[in-house]
């Protein structure tokens, strides 16, 4: 009962929004729409945004933030004064937050510019990355890569034949919530890249707020499915590596 009721209310919002995409007028009080269009498609795939390219943008620039953020595996000095200074973005409203780094990045040459929102993508990524993995590495600890160490196995061929298979759901974990975090970023986005490094939720707000519903209702489609996709690949990606060290 309860997976069907997780279904439904999943599946039904979704229903609706697919709908939506491809309705043309939808008065209150029908329940279906009265007429339908496929403008919505050829706006998204061969209108002004560029899909493909606009895609490739996003899941490349989420997927690059994701990775440097599923980094923390070992203890180091200073430890905790990095968990520290990487919650404190997390304490700031998010306007005053984007208007702050954006001077700094000015300052260095970095705004407008991939590198930079990489980086301000990266700032609101990592508090969540380095809590899951630092949960995830405390629960493992070294005691089987000393283990290993004891065998005679080298400290890289320990990490990879015995702590990496462990650590896989984690980093999974910690790359997926980077990923969404990074892929759903539009205000940071909008202040760091000016409008020159385009992302698909960079495309899909402007939509929501004009009230068109079909366009918006096409682009959040577009926008959760690609989503979906790179989860989908990544964790069949994780199932091979794993099966394979079975």
């Amino acid at each position: 009962l309860i997976l069907v009721l997780a279904a439904v209310i999943i599946l039904v919002p979704v229903a609706v929004l697919l709908l939506w995409s491809v309705t043309g007028r939808w008065p209150w009080p029908n329940l279906l729409p009265e007429s339908y269009t496929l403008r919505t498609v050829q706006e998204l795939l061969f209108g002004s945004a560029n899909l493909p390219a606009l895609l490739w943008s996003s899941i490349s620039l989420s997927a690059i933030v994701a990775l440097l953020s599923a980094t923390e595996l070992y203890s180091f000095r200073g430890k905790a004064l990095v968990h520290l200074g990487s919650i404190l973005p997390l304490l700031l409203p998010g306007t005053v937050f984007a208007m702050g780094i954006q001077i700094t990045l000015i300052r260095l040459g970095l705004s407008d510019t991939v590198v930079g929102v990489v980086l301000v993508h990266l700032i609101c990524a990592a508090p969540y990355s380095i809590t899951i993995l630092t949960d995830v590495t405390r629960a493992l600890g070294s005691r089987y890569e000393e283990q290993a160490a004891v065998l005679g196995a080298a400290p890289l061929r320990a990490f990879w034949e015995v702590s990496f298979p462990a650590l896989l759901p984690g980093i999974l974990s910690s790359f997926s919530m980077a990923f969404i975090i990074s892929y759903s970023q539009y205000f940071t986005t909008l202040m760091v890249g000016g409008g020159r490094v385009k992302t698909i939720s960079l495309v899909l707000v402007p939509y929501i707020q004009s009230g068109d519903r079909a366009l918006s209702s096409i682009y959040s489609a577009a926008f959760v499915g690609s989503a979906l996709l790179v989860f989908f690949i990544f964790e069949a990606f994780i199932r091979r590596c794993t099966k394979g060290r079975a």
